[in-house]
């Protein structure tokens, strides 16, 4: 008898707790109360912006050629977004990043026009100029103990320099490979995006569930299979409703140009979005940026080389935003001297808060930065489109902003009255 309740104990896995739709629910709101409100605010704020713009101007907002061009137009914004979000995990901020991109953007028209390089050593030289500026901001930040704020600030302005330097003030360099410009200008086959919705919905379907099955087989707490149902088909049909939009026809004279199909750089942005989504749950270096920014001193002590995982997140930041410098300059063709510049790297900061991106460090996700490039995106298309002036667009713009930092900072005040922080 002994030895069967011995066996039983060691063999035996008790079965794992479920949540149901209803325990899901309340475990959102519980968490909301203790001030884990994530990227709902944005989506709430998302929804609202759309509906409202929607009613105000339904022949033209809602065409599916305007839901085109505003994703299209927002993509580099999202893309330097992306890249802020790995500095601002860690508590720290690159002024830097739009300039970062403008000037990787005229390596490639050097590389690639000038010198009439094949494209794709032009896009290397690109990405390696925005790793080797995230290398400079990175060591002096991490190793000398210059403030971020400071080093990209002054970089700021020296890439502002350079990028005059590399053009001339008042010069262009015209993009003339076609596989660049067909980035931001040429569309999948329809066949082909229907494909990729599929695939896509397959495969995250697997590895979801997988992942369901391994916590259930560990005794661990899981969602119920109804829960997972729910969120695969929620994804399934937004997914499929952007999709079947983007599919159809959109040109305003189909009888002189045809344009069908999603945007090539709408695969673009979802495959660095999973890249990124990946290294930052499922990798040491990802749990490490995490550990930085929600406490430098404890990862220290943990053994966790922090000078180092704050010279990566500069790299990847600077790297990330040359990725956007590719897009910037297949958009309008060519580079320029205020490629990067303007209003880019404000925006695109903002999308990263919009979303949920804590200022503060130690929470966010990529998502947040696409959300927030979205809700950017609209509220500048749709503004646009309402016939307001910039500076109405402008103060809309960082009200949204200030909007989304003072959420931020009440729901960490909330987390830490709840012991959630």
């Amino acid at each position: 008898m002994t030895q069967s309740l011995l066996t039983e104990d060691v063999d035996e896995v008790p079965p794992a707790p479920t949540t149901s739709l209803g325990d899901a629910f309340r475990d959102y709101l519980s968490r909301v109360r203790g001030g884990d409100v994530g990227p709902i605010p944005a989506i709430l704020g998302l929804v609202v912006l759309v509906v409202i713009f929607s009613a105000l101007r339904p022949d033209t907002f809602t065409n599916s050629f305007n839901f085109a061009n505003l994703l299209i137009q927002s993509a580099p914004v999202i893309v330097i977004a992306m890249g802020l979000v790995f500095v601002l995990l860690i508590g720290e901020i690159d002024l830097s990043a739009g300039f970062t991109a403008g000037v990787a953007g005229a390596v490639l028209g050097v590389v690639a026009t000038r010198h009439d390089q094949p494209w794709y050593l032009g896009v290397l030289a690109c990405l390696a100029t925005g790793a080797f500026i995230g290398l400079v901001i990175g060591v002096l930040v991490a190793r000398v103990g210059i403030p971020s704020f400071v080093v990209t600030l002054a970089g700021f302005l020296a890439l502002q320099g350079l990028l005059l330097k590399i053009i001339g003030e008042g010069g262009t360099i015209r993009i003339q490979s076609d596989t660049v410009l067909a980035i931001m200008s040429k569309n999948l086959p329809i066949w082909l995006g229907w494909t990729m919705y599929v695939v896509l919905m397959l495969v995250y379907a697997a590895v979801t569930y997988r992942q369901l099955a391994i916590r259930r087989a560990r005794g661990l707490v899981t969602s119920s299979p109804t829960v997972w149902l729910a969120k695969i088909v929620t994804i399934a049909v937004l997914l499929g409703i952007c999709t079947y939009y983007l599919s159809g026809e959109r040109s305003r004279n189909p009888a002189v140009s045809s344009i069908k199909g999603i945007p090539i750089v709408i695969p673009v942005v979802l495959a660095l979005l999973v890249l990124f989504s990946v290294l930052l749950s499922r990798t040491a270096f990802g749990r490490h940026v995490y550990a930085v920014g929600g406490n430098a001193e404890a990862a220290r002590r943990a053994g966790i080389n922090v000078a180092r995982i704050r010279l990566l997140c500069f790299v990847l930041c600077s790297t990330i935003a040359a990725i956007a410098g590719v897009l910037l300059a297949s958009r309008v063709n060519s580079v320029t001297p205020s490629t990067g510049g303007g209003e880019t790297l404000l925006y695109a900061v903002g999308a990263a808060v919009i979303g949920g991106t804590s200022l503060f460090g130690g929470k966010g996700r990529p998502l947040d930065a696409v959300i927030g490039g979205l809700v950017v995106a609209v509220v500048a298309n749709g503004m646009g489109l309402l016939n307001q002036t910039a500076a109405v667009v402008y103060m809309v713009t960082g009200g949204v902003l200030l909007l989304a930092a003072g959420v931020d900072a009440l729901s960490r005040r909330r987390a830490a009255a709840s012991g959630r922080a």
